[in-house]
């Protein structure tokens, strides 16, 4: 019989590509993790791992092993969730993954009608980059996250894991105020006494204006984008791509409060999303929406979407999504 823990290993190598990436994430030896593959390939009968230099490759029998492994853990959680159910009242410890703007504006107002609903469960926030979400909830870090994906950034099916849409939120280009307005084509013109376009919006009331347009305008400006190896600074550098240029990077920041007064000190623009931009809004700075959109889902491991703690954090999520947002969610 095939042990379910050394399935896990498996799936996880699979996934991550050296022993020792496996052993760092679920708190092993290396040497452990190597000795577990050997009797999971004892147990199987055949060799399941090819090595070729530092790095581990699974044979064919292995990555169908792999897939197996999916389904087995699935039916786990399913059947984690069932006993959750049958048990009644959530208690105990939900591990909830989120990142920073989330943090901020939609998890405090979501953890109070959580605790209002369900005293006896336990909520842990940790802040968490979308990046390195799925190896978190696999390895059995977290229970549920919160993830966004951008429009020109989408995100790839990563397996194990399961995502339910939330909100999501408009991007705006943030430049010096002090700069003179540069003319871009609107392809909704305000009204005789609205605003321009490139007057400060109040954001998720504004019309997009033509991305491409607005972005090229700055292509000889310096930009300031989040740091390389996370979603944002992808989205930054294929919007700009997108349009025409390469953008020439000076500061990367991955605060957005931080990048906004970067931003008011003339350092460089950015782009930025609405939950980025804080009430009041920076005076010093000009906004300009844009209309790609990031996009926020829950994500949990496959199997668990009727888990009674993550249904009870979804649930207590979407109610206290701001109004200006929770009309813009999109499946993906």
């Amino acid at each position: 019989m095939l042990d379910v823990r050394r399935l896990r290993l498996l799936r996880e190598l699979a996934r991550r590509g050296t022993i020792a990436a496996v052993a760092e994430a679920l708190a092993f030896s290396p040497s452990a993790v190597s000795q577990q593959l050997g009797v999971l390939e004892r147990e199987a009968g055949l060799p399941l791992l090819e090595r070729t230099g530092r790095r581990v490759r699974l044979t064919p029998a292995g990555q169908n092993l792999v897939r197996h492994a999916d389904a087995v853990l699935e039916r786990l959680e399913q059947a984690d969730a069932d006993l959750a159910e049958a048990r009644g009242g959530l208690a105990g410890a939900l591990r909830i993954g989120a990142f920073p703007t989330a943090t901020r504006a939609i998890v405090p107002a979501a953890l109070v009608a959580l605790a209002r609903r369900h005293p006896g469960l336990e909520p842990m926030v940790c802040e968490t980059d979308p990046a390195v979400v799925a190896h978190a909830l696999r390895a059995g870090d977290l229970d549920v996250a919160l993830v966004h994906v951008y429009d020109l950034v989408p995100a790839a099916r990563e397996p194990g894991l399961a995502t339910e849409p939330l909100y999501g939120e408009a991007m705006y280009l943030a430049a010096p105020a002090g700069e003179p307005p540069r003319a871009t084509p609107d392809p909704d013109p305000a009204p005789d006494g609205g605003q321009a376009p490139d007057e400060r919006p109040a954001p998720g009331q504004d019309a997009a204006a033509d991305q491409g347009a607005v972005l090229r305008t700055h292509a000889d400006d310096p930009w300031i984008t989040a740091t390389p190896g996370t979603l944002c600074h992808a989205m930054t550098v294929r919007a700009c791509r997108a349009a025409g240029f390469t953008p020439r990077v000076r500061h990367q920041v991955d605060e957005f409060a931080t990048v906004l007064a970067l931003v008011a000190a003339g350092q460089g623009v950015a782009v930025v999303p609405q939950l980025g931009i804080t009430e009041p809004a920076e005076p010093a700075v000009r906004l300009t929406r844009l209309r790609m959109q990031r996009r926020t889902q829950l994500a949990f491991r496959s199997g668990a979407a009727r888990h009674p703690a993550v249904a009870a954090f979804g649930a207590a999520l979407r109610a206290s999504v701001p109004p200006d947002l929770a009309g813009s969610h999109a499946a993906e």
